[in-house]
């Protein structure tokens, strides 16, 4: 794979990632909680974790191309900037937009 093509695999993967917390009601859309409610709480500890999983696959895909460049603290606050911008569409699906009761009133 070429490396343009692994960076943006990594930021499709970083895209949905970032909004996988804010589209479902399980645990890393895995685990079904009880009461079938997520906190916001919860997606953003959801979200730190899969982060950390966005950069996984990145440093993943570095090791491959050669070796991996030694980040300083400034690469993980732009990435996790970067992170949080992106999943910005999912929170304003799950918290800024009215959505319809479904159901007979």
């Amino acid at each position: 794979m070429s490396q343009a093509a692994s960076v943006w695999l990594v930021l499709l993967v970083a895209l949905i990632a970032a909004n996988l917390p804010f589209i479902n009601e399980r645990l890393l859309s895995v685990v079904p909680l009880p009461g079938g409610r997520k906190s916001i709480a919860t997606r953003l500890a959801e979200l730190v974790v899969l982060y950390f999983l966005a950069i996984g696959v990145g440093l993943l895909f570095e090791r491959r191309v050669g070796q991996i460049a030694p980040q300083g603290w400034e690469f993980y606050a732009i990435t996790g900037a970067l992170f949080l911008v992106l999943a910005f569409p999912g929170f304003t699906w799950r918290y800024l937009l009215k959505h319809r009761k479904t159901g007979h009133a």
